[in-house]
């Protein structure tokens, strides 16, 4: 059996601007651009609790959607076992500069999940 012990949440947005401006005055968020190879990625810092963070939608047509991510100890066991339990991989495990590795996945009934593990110090 596998065990989740956190949760956070990516909004991939078709425009990043205006979800950074409306969420940042509706929750006082705090927000930090982190440059990265191919976009940026809005850390979102929420003072206390878990944050997450927002990006510009990269699956072309796709609507902004908030993508909760479900912190597993072994990514590439638990990406196998959504699978074999009827998931289908939308990105298999890829590692994100050097912090973790991150999965996404469409479970049997259509809705979306990430899995994340983060890189041990």
């Amino acid at each position: 059996m596998l065990e989740a012990t956190m949760v956070v949440t990516t909004l991939p947005v078709t425009d990043l601007d205006r979800a950074k401006k409306f969420y940042g005055q509706l929750f006082h968020w705090q927000l930090e651009d982190v440059p990265m190879e191919q976009m940026t990625y809005t850390m979102i810092k929420v003072g206390s609790g878990t944050g997450g963070g927002m990006m510009k939608q990269l699956m072309p047509n796709a609507p902004s959607a908030w993508l909760p991510y479900v912190e597993v100890d072994d990514i590439k066991a638990s990406t196998q076992q959504a699978k074999t339990l009827g998931a289908t991989i939308m990105k298999d495990v890829t590692e994100v500069m050097g912090m973790g590795w991150l999965s996404i996945l469409t479970d049997p009934t259509g809705a979306h999940l990430g899995l994340w593990q983060t890189k041990k110090k």
